[in-house]
């Protein structure tokens, strides 16, 4: 359950219609009702004809407590117009699980059927929340459709990267629940782009370190994090750069990214694009050391295993902190630490010598809280400033809060 600090429900009394379309993500919906209906949001349900394979009516209407509608031509709902009744009624259009034709024909502006005649009827904000086989998601087509939504003003949450029903393994997968309801607050949310125009430079992601053409040294980054951050500045209006190391993740709507490998590679695009920023964020996981001497060939299996001598990478962080010194400003520096005990005193080491006006740290043995996972567990460091700590939470919630304090920097910076 997804509540407020203070226990209070964040979406009470909030109109909120979720079509629900034919995939096997289906199932999720009968979560994301129970999760809404908890956080106080009145649930239509609006299913597909599809839809009605994969989940039953009677499931939906008992967790939000209200008939479900399916038909364009039920004469019950109909002779009160009932399609214009949803439009009219919604706050929020929640198109969950988004399935490609749903997505199509949404883009297409057809109303063939409820779901897609209450979409058009509308003036509510439309969430999708995509979810499909990976190469369904990737093609052209798709992407296309999904732009052009955007730019009429859709929402896109999602999707997640995983194990697929079809058994194909990559994005694809439809967003959890918490998710889902975090950008329904969102949406519904009266200061949404707080960011508007701000220049936001994020990094996300491990570095590489080659030791040979075939072979580096890494870390566990999955890059999760750095990208959720980007999607909602994004969101919020800022205008985002995403320096990324080598991860599979799809790019963010409206970001512009910069693809990396080494460290050193990261560093050359972060300096060349700090100047510009009003906001530094540094999610990337950097690798301290590399090899000293990168092998031209294959090193082969010997007898005896290879020495390897390491050579120490720069220090982005640490060089943006002391360039905002010497300068006697610069932009607002996010920081992270990565660590795996005695957290506070570690962490606020980390704050006063990279020189940041925030740091973001977690302890990465605790559940919920490691690499390639969709959740996190963060506490807020700042200089002469209580630490703020935040139980488990999807990385798009963290996300929201990091940027909360943002926004509040930079608004004691004007």
């Amino acid at each position: 359950m997804v509540m407020t600090p203070n226990g209070g429900e964040r979406l009470r009394d909030r109109r909120i219609t979720l079509g629900v379309c034919g995939g096997i993500a289906a199932y999720k919906a009968a979560e994301l009702v129970r999760l809404l209906v908890k956080q106080g949001a009145r649930v239509q349900v609006v299913m597909t004809a599809a839809a009605e394979h994969f989940i039953t009516k009677l499931t939906l209407q008992a967790l939000s407590g209200r008939p479900v509608g399916s038909g364009l031509f039920d004469l019950d709902e109909e002779s009160e117009i009932g399609h214009i009744r949803i439009a009219d009624e919604s706050e929020l259009l929640v198109i969950a699980p988004a399935t490609a034709n749903a997505i199509a024909r949404l883009c297409a502006g057809l109303a063939d059927d409820l779901l897609t005649t209450v979409a058009l009827a509308t003036k509510a904000p439309l969430l999708l929340a995509p979810a499909m086989n990976v190469n369904m998601w990737r093609h052209p087509q798709t992407r296309e459709n999904v732009a052009k939504l955007v730019a009429r003003g859709a929402l896109v949450v999602g999707p997640g990267e995983g194990d697929l029903a079809c058994g194909w393994v990559g994005a694809g997968r439809m967003a959890e629940p918490p998710e889902i309801v975090e950008a329904c607050v969102r949406a519904l949310a009266p200061a949404a782009r707080d960011l508007d125009g701000v220049a936001v430079l994020i990094t996300a992601g491990p570095t590489h370190e080659p030791l040979d053409p075939v072979r580096y040294l890494g870390n566990r980054s999955s890059g999760k994090m750095g990208f959720a951050i980007a999607r909602r500045a994004a969101a919020r209006g800022a205008r985002v750069t995403l320096v990324a190391g080598p991860v599979t993740l799809e790019t963010p709507p409206g970001v512009e990214r910069v693809d990396v490998e080494s460290a050193r590679e990261m560093r050359a695009a972060v300096l060349a694009r700090a100047d510009a920023a009003r906001v530094v964020v540094m999610a990337a996981a950097v690798a301290d050391f590399r090899p000293a001497v990168c092998s031209g060939t294959k090193i082969k299996k010997g007898e005896a295993a290879p020495e390897i001598a390491l050579a120490r990478n720069p220090d982005i962080l640490a060089e943006l902190g002391a360039q905002r010194r010497e300068r006697g400003g610069g932009p607002i520096l996010v920081g992270f630490a990565a660590e795996t005990g005695d957290l506070e005193r570690n962490a606020r080491e980390k704050l006063r010598e990279k020189g940041c006006d925030l740091l973001v740290a977690n302890d990465v043995t605790q559940e919920g809280a490691g690499f390639a996972v969709d959740t996190n567990r963060v506490t807020l460091f700042a200089p002469d400033a209580a630490s703020e700590a935040f139980p488990v939470l999807p990385k798009v919630a963290v996300a929201e809060r990091i940027l909360d304090r943002v926004a509040a920097l930079l608004g004691v910076r004007r």
